[in-house]
C-alpha cells in the first residue's frame, strides 16, 4: 500500500491544482488509523491563501532588514542585520507553509478525518463518520472568497457542527461529499 501522509502521490490526477486531490488509484492508499476495508475517495485542504501571514511577515521583515542598508551604507552590520532578518522572514514564512501543508481532511467512503497541525508538535485528528452526518453546508465569505475560491464547509452531526474554514473549492468538496453520502445511503 502507499502512503498518503500527507498529500497526493506522485500518480495522482489533480483536477483542482493543489488543493484538493482525485486519483484513480485512492483505493490503495493507507493512513494511519485506516479502518479495514474503507477506502479513500479524495483528500482536500485549506486554500494556499492561509500562508498570506506567512509571506507579509517575509515581507515586512525584509523591509525592515533594508532599513539599516540605508542608515549605515557601506557598514558591513547593516548587511548582517538585513540577512539575519531576511531568515527570520524564510523561517516564519516556512513556518506557516509547513502549517498549511501538514492541515488536511481525508474523505474516505465512510468518514471525514480532518487532520490540523497547530504547532510543529501539536497535531489534533478529528473524525466524522459519515453515517452520523445530518446535513452539509459550505459558504463563500464575499467577494475575496469569490475571487480567490475560498469557503467554509460545515457539517452538522447530532453531536454538533465541524467547521472547516478556507478551504479551496468549497462547492466542489461539497458535491463530492454529497455524491459519497448518497452512494454510501444507496449501498
Amino acid at each position: 500500500m502507499r502512503s498518503i501522509f500527507p498529500a497526493c502521490n506522485a500518480r495522482a490526477e489533480t483536477s483542482i491544482s493543489v488543493s484538493m486531490c482525485y486519483n484513480i488509484h485512492m483505493s490503495e492508499m493507507y493512513f494511519d488509523g485506516q479502518q479495514d476495508n474503507e477506502k479513500v475517495q479524495f483528500i482536500f485542504r485549506k486554500h494556499m491563501m492561509t500562508t498570506a501571514k506567512g509571506i507579509l511577515f517575509l515581507i515586512v521583515m525584509i523591509g525592515l532588514g533594508i532599513i539599516p542598508l540605508f542608515i549605515w551604507p557601506g557598514q558591513p552590520i547593516a548587511f548582517w542585520v538585513f540577512c539575519a532578518a531576511t531568515l527570520i522572514g524564510l523561517l516564519g514564512c516556512g513556518y506557516r507553509y509547513m502549517l498549511w501543508y501538514y492541515s488536511y481532511c481525508i474523505v474516505t467512503d465512510g468518514r471525514i478525518r480532518q487532520n490540523i497541525q497547530r504547532g510543529l508538535f501539536k497535531h489534533n485528528v478529528e473524525d466524522l463518520y459519515l453515517d452520523k452526518v445530518h446535513s452539509i453546508s459550505y459558504n463563500v465569505p464575499g467577494l475575496v472568497g469569490g475571487i480567490f475560491g475560498y469557503g467554509t464547509l460545515t457539517v452538522q452531526t447530532q453531536a454538533g457542527e465541524l467547521n472547516i474554514k478556507r478551504i479551496a473549492h468549497p462547492a466542489k468538496v461539497y458535491n463530492r461529499i454529497q455524491e459519497i453520502m448518497g452512494e454510501s445511503h444507496h449501498a
